[in-house]
């Protein structure tokens, strides 16, 4: 039996479930009184002692040893949110956001008891999380299409059922070893997520807001389909020369930290080793974007369009991308050594710079794989092409203004880009 004088932790477990409790109720007290909404059925108080119900539940279940106090609580607590709901509908009101968040915050007390306080407080923040931005995602829903609605459904398809299915172990002959299916689908789920973030954040921003925030999201989903969109954009609107501009320089800094980002979580140790070279195309895309920025009328807005990531034949597409690469890059260590893997990058990075970065981060691993210099060496050529193709794109299709704006920048980051190899 615990005793309360001697446990000190038994009262740092109730007070993290009050406090949970707590932050979940100011939500709710904040919507009753902002007019979000119309009705509310419980408020600060009420969460606290939910919350603090749950706790007790556990303690008490603990000390006579039985299950049978946290079934009691949640019986009694489903009960009397029921008889809530009962009556809300008697009198025309609907919805259970309310009720589902009450229970949600009994369970967050016992977990919090039970010595789950991480658990817990993960719980009671994406609880109130979810009850704050009902607006937005209410704006959300309300801007997606049926192909999005679709499209997402698809890719939830085959990451939750595909991938556990798909083998994970090695493929090819030695020295071809270098196709792990389970792997491969699993970078282009996280492509794809990454991806996605940008393009929820555009469906709740909008993206035909400041195009500073634009150029922002566009890096997040594809800072290619941005570019493009910015340069056939110059053309219908000349003044908007500079602040197209700041958008696509903004997507291609961005497009260097998203590399960044998805060498650290696939090869850490790769990572350390491009950080320094990668921090000087960033730091000068900032530069750059700050000088653009206070030069130009940056919260001018345009119509951007953008396909949902995703889509099914674009994943199949990007895996597919990423197995050849791996094959063709281990071909051409093997038989042209250190230039072949550069010419391999430069050639695949016009296409794709994720692809060449799962690759190399990849091969960087395997067992009598590319070294880390040279790997390092051909993901910055990788960027270094993408970034010299995107802006052959944008000088030669858009705007006199936007080639302006953008020419010096261009020419700057692609010698940059290519010179910084010289670094590693």
């Amino acid at each position: 039996m615990i005793q309360l004088q001697t446990d000190p932790m038994v009262f740092v477990r109730f007070a993290v479930a009050i406090l949970i409790g707590i932050l979940i109720g100011l939500q709710r007290e904040y919507s009753f009184a902002s007019g979000e909404e119309k009705e509310h059925t419980a408020g600060i108080r009420t969460f606290a002692l939910l919350s603090m119900m749950g706790c007790a539940a556990a303690f008490a279940g603990e000390i006579i040893n039985s299950v049978w106090p946290v079934i009691a609580v949640i019986g009694v607590a489903g009960t009397l949110l029921a008889v809530t709901q009962y009556a809300d509908t008697v009198q025309g009101k609907s919805g259970l956001t309310g009720e589902v968040s009450a229970i949600l915050a009994v369970f967050c007390g016992m977990f919090a008891y039970w010595d789950k306080m991480v658990a817990a407080a993960a719980l009671g923040v994406a609880t109130t999380l979810l009850l704050s931005v009902k607006p937005e995602l209410h704006g959300m829903v309300h801007k997606m299409s049926r192909e999005d609605l679709f499209a997402t459904l698809k890719f939830a398809v085959i990451t939750a059922i595909i991938l556990p299915i798909l083998p994970n172990t090695t493929y090819g002959p030695v020295p071809y070893n270098v196709i792990n299916p389970f792997n491969i689908w699993l970078f282009v789920i996280f492509i794809s997520g990454m991806s996605f973030v940008g393009y929820v954040l555009m469906k709740i921003i909008g993206a035909d807001r400041a195009l500073t925030i634009t150029g922002l999201l566009g890096g997040l989903t594809s800072s290619t389909a941005l570019t493009l969109s910015c340069t056939r954009l110059s053309k219908e609107s000349v003044d908007l020369g500079k602040p197209l501009a700041l958008a696509i320089i903004i997507a291609w800094t961005v497009m260097f930290v998203r590399v960044l980002i998805l060498v650290q979580v696939l090869n850490p140790a790769l990572a350390q080793h491009i950080f320094i070279p990668m921090l000087i195309p960033i730091a000068l895309g900032v530069g750059w974007s700050l000088y653009l920025y206070r030069s130009s009328n940056s919260k001018q807005t345009a119509e951007m369009k953008f396909s949902n990531p995703f889509e099914l034949w674009p994943a199949i597409i990007f895996a597919l991308l990423v197995t050849a690469i791996m094959i063709i890059s281990k071909a051409a260590q093997i038989n042209w050594g250190s230039m072949g893997i550069y010419l391999t990058s430069i050639i695949s990075g016009f296409a794709d710079v994720d692809a060449i970065s799962i690759s190399m981060s990849q091969l960087n691993k395997a067992a009598g794989g590319i070294d880390t210099p040279k790997a390092a060496r051909a993901i910055i050529l990788a960027a270094a092409a993408n970034t010299f193709a995107k802006s052959i794109m944008s000088l030669s299709f858009g705007s006199r203004s936007l080639k302006k704006a953008l020419l010096p920048y261009s020419v700057l980051i692609v010698i940059v880009s290519a010179g910084i190899t010289l670094l590693i």
